[in-house]
């Protein structure tokens, strides 16, 4: 089981949008789309909200973004109706970039709070910052040949990956740094083919997780 996601938008198109682009980093997690009005019209339903909420609840809750304030609103009623309201919660997050952190965690075997914080907490400026060049650490530098470096696949890939080890691991591009376990920050450094990104690792599992980044990059991602 796993955590649903749901995205309520006042735009049919635009939630159903999203849950595609979501997927594509998330292949194991319901994501529904909840948007526009049964008559295509634009706006939120609560009746298809609240269905959309049960189909998604595996047994391990459900998460709701939404995209303005009246579907906000709309994803809190629904909510409140389930039989169990504990079930699910309404993140207070940007609805592209927090569905993206948020079907990543998910993916990631993430409980639902946490899932939720990925979701409110995306795109923050902390995720990416000047690089510091003297921290230590294990190190390792790749060379990007992919077609497109790391886009939202890619990332998505490398941040579950080292979700799984005992590391902190941050990724250099230039004089840039990221944290690699948040696809935001990583896409948010526009590496690209042939770019060479430095990784460095602290932690019991430090080397484990280089190697591990490295086996993906060289092997372009599955791409």
């Amino acid at each position: 089981m796993s955590v649903g996601i749901v995205l309520v938008s006042h735009s049919a198109k635009l939630a159903e949008g999203l849950a595609e682009l979501a997927a594509q980093m998330a292949p194991d997690i319901t994501i529904l789309p909840a948007g526009g009005l049964s008559d295509g019209s634009i706006g939120t339903d609560y009746d298809e909200v609240v269905a959309a909420t049960q189909r998604a609840d595996s047994g391990d809750g459900v998460v709701l973004l939404y995209d303005l304030g009246s579907a906000q609103m709309t994803a809190e009623l629904a909510v409140e109706s389930l039989a169990d309201p504990s079930a699910a919660v309404v993140a207070d997050g940007p609805l592209v970039e927090g569905a993206v952190a948020a079907a990543v965690a998910a993916q990631s075997g993430k409980d639902r709070k946490a899932v939720a914080e990925a979701a409110a907490s995306a795109g923050m400026p902390e995720d990416l910052a000047p690089s510091d060049t003297t921290a230590g650490g294990d190190e390792v530098e790749l060379e990007l040949h992919n077609e497109v470096g790391l886009h939202a696949r890619p990332a998505a890939l490398l941040v579950r990956a080292l979700s799984e080890f005992d590391a902190e691991v941050t990724v250099r591009l230039g004089e840039q740094e990221a944290d690699a376990k948040s696809v935001l920050a990583l896409m948010s450094l526009g590496a690209r083919q042939g770019d060479r990104i430095r990784l460095q690792a602290h932690g019991p599992q430090a080397s484990a997780a280089l190697s591990k980044a490295k086996e993906l990059v060289d092997g372009n991602f599955g791409e």
